[in-house]
């Protein structure tokens, strides 16, 4: 799959030492971790982000429409928007990718695959989650060779060509008007008879005459050779299969938390793996926040939208900031 050509206009930031120690550390660089960097920064916390991908999804956006004061906006402009803000406060954004943390004395640590160890009273996880797979047959096999979880990123590709997107929530109505904007004929294939994207969406899909919807139906095979040629469908409701010649497939079935990591750092997690915070984001380890779409339990209301993660990033980096206080007074 193509990166989405990205470049950040931020100024240059000395990159820390393994043996510096800050307040907080945030694990994450979408809006909800972007967020907690400013207000701790603000707070004259010492402060550093690290992250696997700057921006998180926002990035793949090709039009943000509901952030409040910036409307029409393109993902990428508004994420360099939320990094310029957090450069202004000369906070470190080091790219790279946590694989475990630890206590040592009360400092927490995190350990990144690039062998750095930062360490802080606080660490804010804002690490989002990650795009949910079909696990079917070929899949794994066509990944990058016709098989997509970003529009956005590889749409272009596919210009005057036959595709299909698989869901039925936002992105993938979002992500079939996007491909239709560019392919000559777009499936969109979702396994119940009623969408769970806004109306808006819906309506815009239904009216589209290059968009076919396949309601009741289910991949059961991605198929191809050297690239993906065609997709195996059954539906549901008369358990019928038709195979339909497409030459790409974007898979767009919502996302998962990280459940594996916050289990292994011991993070108590709900049914869906979602870390349990409490109303202020804190966890069941002292000094853990969680923050955004990986955060959950009774006390976070589920509704991922890029306000509502930088509300959640605001609020953490809030109660961080109390916390601190109470610690380096002991």
């Amino acid at each position: 799959m193509l990166n989405v050509s990205f470049k950040l206009k931020i100024v240059p930031v000395k990159a820390p030492t393994k043996e510096e120690v800050y307040d907080v550390v945030i694990v994450g660089g979408g809006p909800a971790g972007l967020t907690a960097a400013l207000y701790s920064a603000r707070y004259e916390l010492k402060t550093v982000v690290v992250t696997k991908l700057v921006g998180g999804y926002v990035t793949e956006a090709t039009i943000v429409d509901d952030y409040p004061g910036l409307p029409d906006i393109p993902g990428e402009e508004l994420v360099n928007r939320f990094v310029n803000h957090v450069k202004k406060y000369n906070v470190p954004i080091i790219q790279d990718e946590v694989v475990d943390m630890y206590r040592k004395d009360k400092l927490w640590c995190v350990k990144t695959a690039g062998e750095k160890e930062l360490c802080g009273y606080a660490v804010i996880i804002a690490v989002g989650s990650e795009k949910r797979k079909l696990n079917v047959k070929g899949e794994e096999e066509f990944s990058g060779r016709g098989v997509s979880y970003c529009a956005t990123c590889d749409g272009p590709l596919f210009k005057d060509k036959i595709v299909a997107v698989v869901g039925g929530g936002n992105s993938a109505l979002t992500s079939a008007i996007y491909l239709a904007s560019l392919a000559s004929k777009v499936y969109l294939i979702h396994r119940r008879d009623e969408f769970r994207a806004f109306r808006v969406y819906v309506e815009k899909a239904l009216n589209n005459p290059k968009i076919e919807i396949l309601k009741n139906s289910v991949v059961r095979e991605i198929i191809g050779d050297t690239r993906v040629r065609a997709v195996r469908v059954e539906n549901r409701a008369t358990d019928e299969e038709r195979v339909i010649e497409v030459d790409g497939v974007f898979v767009e079935i919502g996302l998962k938390p990280p459940r594996e990591f916050f289990e292994k750092i011991g993070l108590e997690v709900d049914e869906t793996g979602h870390a349990v915070v409490k109303v202020d984001r804190s966890t069941n380890l002292e000094g853990v926040f969680v923050a955004g779409d990986a955060a959950g339990g009774p006390y976070k209301y589920r509704f991922e939208q890029i306000i509502t993660a930088a509300a959640d990033g605001a609020i953490a980096a809030d109660a961080a900031f109390k916390y601190i206080l109470s610690v380096k007074k002991t």
